[in-house]
């Protein structure tokens, strides 16, 4: 069995597993990771979960402790670092005329890299940027493209609902999301209705995408004859969720019927 705990590294941000060790940890627990950046300061998001070495199906980092007050404190200048770094990037980046936006800068805990977020429409040459703040940090560069969907969780805002971007609320992960799901919920494929915030498809249409699919594996197409107690007629409308259809009869015009009392 190994001890096993999902852990972000920044608010509401996408969660990675890691293995806990002998550490008894809880959710809140702030922590110092190993990860592929170097040494990173996490947040404990989960329950210890004690999984089967089966179960797990790439190696993990480990959690090498839980963090200290001089932790905290390193970590607080590294934020306040970051933020000025994003500034001095944007200035550098209005210099060389690059068509990119930059959206945010992190350090990893030791300072070992130093990571901007950006968004653009097509490739970008940034090795001058990245040369001259390598030489005001001292430290290595990555920039890093990210999608319109990344940007929306950032920058947060209100979908179509009225509530908050669920993406900035509690979204992890992003779904692949298709056309087909608005399909299958007779949506109109109008993009007003369907895009989010970000121009992209609407992460809620993932929720209750197999509800949809199991509801519509009783219902007959539009346009497809169906009998009825009073004749056969033609299909004009399905309600998915109430399985109900309407049946145009030559005889009666058009009836309401019940999906599955007329499928017993």
């Amino acid at each position: 069995m190994t001890k096993v705990v999902g852990i972000s590294f920044k608010n509401k941000g996408r969660q990675y597993y890691f293995n806990a060790g002998e550490l008894e940890l809880k959710k809140g627990n702030k922590v110092i990771v190993e990860t592929e950046r170097g040494l990173q300061y996490g947040t404990v998001e989960t329950a210890l979960l004690n999984l089967e070495d089966t179960q797990i199906t790439s190696p993990l980092k480990d959690v090498i402790r839980i963090a200290t007050n001089k932790d905290q404190k390193a970590y607080e200048r590294n934020l306040t670092d970051a933020k000025k770094a994003l500034s001095k990037a944007r200035d550098l980046a209005k210099k060389y005329n690059l068509n990119i936006y930059l959206i945010d800068a992190s350090f990893t805990f030791e300072r070992e890299q130093l990571l901007f977020h950006f968004l653009s429409d097509g490739r970008v040459d940034f090795r001058a940027l990245a040369k001259d703040l390598a030489s005001i940090y001292h430290t290595r560069i990555e920039l890093r493209q990210i999608g319109a969907r990344d940007k929306a969780k950032e920058v947060g805002g209100l979908g179509l609902c009225g509530r908050t971007l669920c993406c900035a609320q509690f979204l992890n992960d992003f779904d692949s999301v298709s056309i087909n799901m608005a399909k299958n919920q007779n949506i109109a494929l109008n993009p007003s209705k369907i895009n989010g915030a970000c121009g992209r498809l609407l992460c809620c249409l993932k929720y209750e995408d197999d509800t949809y699919k199991e509801a519509r594996k009783n219902c007959p197409k539009i346009g497809s004859k169906y009998k009825t107690e009073k004749g056969e007629g033609t299909v004009t409308s399905v309600d998915l969720l109430n399985q109900t259809c309407e049946v145009e009869l030559s005889k009666y015009g058009t009836i309401e019927v019940s999906i599955k009392n007329e499928k017993a």
